[in-house]
């Protein structure tokens, strides 16, 4: 049996559109779906051609609702591998978000930021460190 491969994530977000915005702007990923979704909730798929984040939001969000599908960020952080880390972190600072807790260490280099609502990411890259 081949190897499984993680093809999406779906999290709960007070704003897919804007969500969606900001990882097509540092990440280059393009919207691969979008529309009414389960709940009577709205979903779009933001990510690559192998890959997805699915941005959910039901009509009536809650943040401490006990149903994950309307409530907002059950998990700690979404890992994303780039190629230019660099890159990645000037375009997080140019949209006003604040890069932390930086780490160099086998087999990659890696820092984290929360996006607006509070979303935290981590973004590796795993490309030579000469």
């Amino acid at each position: 049996m081949n190897e499984a491969i993680l093809e999406h994530i779906n999290l709960t977000v007070p704003d897919p559109q804007l969500t969606a915005e900001l990882l097509c702007e540092l990440f280059g990923w393009h919207v691969r779906w979008q529309g009414d979704s389960i709940h009577g909730g709205f979903t779009i798929h933001v990510g690559g051609h192998e890959s997805y984040l699915a941005l959910y939001r039901h009509q009536d969000l809650a943040a401490d609702a006990a149903q994950s599908y309307f409530r907002q960020h059950g998990l700690n952080h979404v890992g994303i591998v780039v190629d230019d880390l660099d890159e990645v972190e000037r375009r997080v600072i140019a949209k006003g978000l604040k890069p932390h807790s930086h780490a160099d260490y086998e087999p990659g280099r890696r820092f984290y930021f929360q996006d607006g609502d509070g979303l935290e990411y981590e973004v590796i890259s795993y490309a030579s460190m000469t």
